[in-house]
């Protein structure tokens, strides 16, 4: 079977290695000249299911718990499985508990064990929350790894090419994000800032709780630090606005001080589509499957959907989801 997929981001090449693993013939287009530069380029690489349902749908852990094996049987190396950390200074330890009482797959710490944790962030914490069970990778690495290694499959990759570029398929899947032609699709504009520094080491995404700015930080090689990420009801491209970047650098230096001396290397914007419920969906019509409105959660939910779709594309669905499909 070809199959031809629209979007060289992670939904588009999660779903290429789906299909290419199970024998389909694939072809990858995109508008785009390289794979960067999209959403999920700019994205945190956070396989954290268990922390996202301090704002998400129970539906994000059934989908997301099983992504930190596909990012690691897929790329193997990639992904690291220290946890994550859950901070908050002392005056806000109501957002902590709040924090707590939204999730699960953690538990609470002392001091202590936050500095056994992460060494230079002791005596700046009193209390955390520790999610031992999650992952993280970097979502640049992790993209470009997956189109090499889509290409040494046999995937074959067009960049650079409009709507009217049409290679023949029998499948069309849509992958193409916030330009998809899914109806009820929003944009969500998500900022960050990628910081260097070798004054702070992290072995693990740290979050900085705060009742108007939460933020994370991610580590990356190199002594770098991927800052974010504000959340606006935009679908606004454009660079970060100067409230932004202020609002990000004093939460990062909240977190250490150190980071008021760091080099910000890069600033960046990404719109993240989403539906009103802000899960994601596979839709069909005709012989075009649509993915889309992955939200703030593409590396994590990417292959859960990626599965849907090939099961879709390759007639291997169950009568469950058929009926479920049919339901929606």
């Amino acid at each position: 079977m070809k199959v031809l997929i629209r979007g060289a981001g992670v939904t588009g090449l999660t779903l290429a290695h789906e299909l290419s693993s199970r024998g389909a013939d694939v072809t990858v287009v995109d508008s785009r000249r390289q794979v960067a530069g999209n959403a999920s380029w700019q994205a945190g690489g956070m396989l954290a299911p268990w922390c996202e349902l301090e704002s998400a749908e129970e539906t994000v852990l059934t989908l997301g718990r099983g992504a930190a094996d596909w990012w690691d049987a897929a790329l193997p190396g990639h992904v690291m499985r220290n946890g994550t950390l859950v901070v908050a200074a002392a005056r806000d330890v109501a957002e902590l508990d709040r924090f707590g009482r939204r999730t699960s797959g953690y538990r609470a710490i002392d001091a202590e064990a936050i500095a056994a944790l992460e060494p230079d962030l002791e005596g700046s914490f009193v209390s955390a929350l520790f999610f031992n069970e999650e992952a993280h990778l970097d979502p640049r690495q992790a993209l470009l790894g997956l189109q090499q290694k889509l290409a040494r499959m046999g995937v074959r990759f067009e960049f650079g090419y409009g709507a009217v570029h049409r290679p023949s398929a029998d499948v069309e899947a849509d992958c193409t994000g916030i330009t998809g032609q899914l109806t009820g699709l929003r944009g969500v504009r998500g900022e960050m800032l990628i910081l260097r520094t070798s004054e702070v080491a992290l072995a693990r995404p740290v979050r900085l709780l705060h009742p108007r700015i939460p933020v994370y930080v991610v580590p990356r090689s190199c002594n770098l630090f991927m800052v974010g990420a504000t959340m606006i009801e935009s679908d606004a491209a454009g660079p970060i606005t100067a409230r932004s970047v202020m609002e990000l650098l004093n939460a990062a230096y909240a977190l250490h001080p150190a980071f008021g001396e760091a080099e910000l290397v890069e600033t960046g914007t990404g719109i993240r589509p989403a539906f009103t419920d802000n899960l994601p969906r596979v839709e069909r019509e005709g012989n075009t499957i649509r993915t889309n409105g992955l939200y703030r959660h593409g590396f994590l939910l990417a292959p859960a959907m990626a599965v849907k779709a090939a099961a879709m594309i390759l007639g291997t669905e169950t009568e469950k989801e058929r009926a479920d499909e049919a339901h929606h």
